[in-house]
């Protein structure tokens, strides 16, 4: 069976991540995986191309709106089942996978606010074309559901998966975080739906040996170096950008702080917990699916820097949630687990 998978790439994000994982699984099932990449020249995609395990092929896409795209995609898409992920493959891949009349499987990522703006009326006119939509976690079913208006029926759920921390693809560069300090580290892109301002404001509160690492870029970079200033905490405050290694961050740190505003599933929660980090996040869209709260670690109110500082002085207190989230990370969120139902749900389309 095969089964090409399209998605618009601009850099190693979430669901980029996600299908390093998932396809070499589906392959080692008897899946013939094929990727196509619809490649922003904007953006470097050395990365990503340089860890897929799987078939590539790439089509240069400089344009959010680009008819010339359906015909290449038209010319490429040759398979049992297309599946695409993010607006742009499930516009246009999913609209050449139906003149084909090729099965057609949409995964939702997450549930960023425009969704469910005018956004929404497209997608759902795009849901009809789809045999099947996949979303990432329960909390994006509901989402997906209520608030965009998908029809239920075609709505299933199949988790991320991960067994392990990230692989390095190099040497983490030298750095100023001072040796013996407690280290509150954040895996983001530095944009207002993962708050790390609210980290930030949070560590004001906290003990003068704890600090912020930040691993991860992003718009806000200019304004989050600002508010450490304006705080007097630009000595506890590290954004150190993308690093190669993260795992041996997480081999430094103390516990992961995740202070999302929304979050489609949350990556990098769950590479905390395989390394035993207590994991300290928001009570918002799926986090509460990766986190019991006070067994596998602390969840607190959104948008509140007080509560946040709450929960890491308590995660601080209590590094026995680390092993709790540990075993729920092997338990339920395997990569066996999340490639045996994706080879499942392609089963029954046939």
């Amino acid at each position: 069976m095969r089964v090409m998978h399209v998605h618009r790439i601009r850099g190693i994000g979430g669901s980029e991540r996600h299908l390093l994982t998932l396809l070499p699984a589906l392959a080692e099932r008897g899946i013939e995986p094929i990727f196509v990449g619809l490649d922003d020249p904007a953006w470097s995609a050395a990365d990503f191309y340089g860890a897929l395990q799987v078939p590539a092929v790439r089509i240069v896409s400089p344009r959010d709106f680009d008819p010339l795209l359906l015909v290449r995609l038209a010319r490429t898409l040759r398979a049992d089942i297309v599946h695409t992920h993010l607006v742009h493959a499930d516009v246009y891949g999913g609209f050449v996978a139906r003149l084909r009349g090729t099965h057609l499987v949409s995964t939702k990522h997450n549930d960023d606010p425009f969704r469910v703006g005018l956004f929404r009326f497209v997608e759902r006119g795009l849901s009809h074309l789809a045999d099947r939509v996949v979303t990432i976690t329960d909390a994006l079913h509901r989402f997906t559901v209520e608030r965009v208006g998908v029809p239920a029926d075609k709505v299933e759920t199949i988790h991320y998966g991960l067994d392990g921390v990230p692989e390095a693809w190099g040497v983490n560069p030298p750095d100023e975080v001072p040796d013996g300090a407690r280290v509150l580290l954040a895996v983001a892109r530095l944009t207002n739906q993962k708050g790390i301002d609210l980290a930030i404001r949070a560590l004001a509160g906290l003990p003068d040996d704890t600090v912020l690492v930040v691993l991860g870029d992003g718009p806000e970079r200019a304004a989050l170096v600002r508010l450490a200033r304006e705080l007097g905490l630009e000595h506890r405050v590290f954004l150190l950008g993308r690093v190669p290694d993260v795992g041996s961050w997480l081999g430094r740190a103390t516990l992961l702080v995740h202070p999302a505003r929304w979050e489609g599933f949350g990556l990098a929660v769950l590479e905390a917990m395989l390394a035993g980090l207590p994991v300290v996040a928001t009570n918002v869209s799926a986090l509460p699916e990766l986190i019991v709260d006070g067994r596998s670690g602390v969840l607190v109110p959104p948008d509140s820097p007080e509560a946040l500082a709450r929960g890491i002085a308590l995660a601080l207190e209590t590094p026995q949630l680390g092993a709790g989230g540990l075993a729920r990370a092997r338990t339920e969120f395997s990569v066996g687990r999340m490639a045996d139902r994706t080879a499942a749900l392609y089963g029954r389309l046939r």
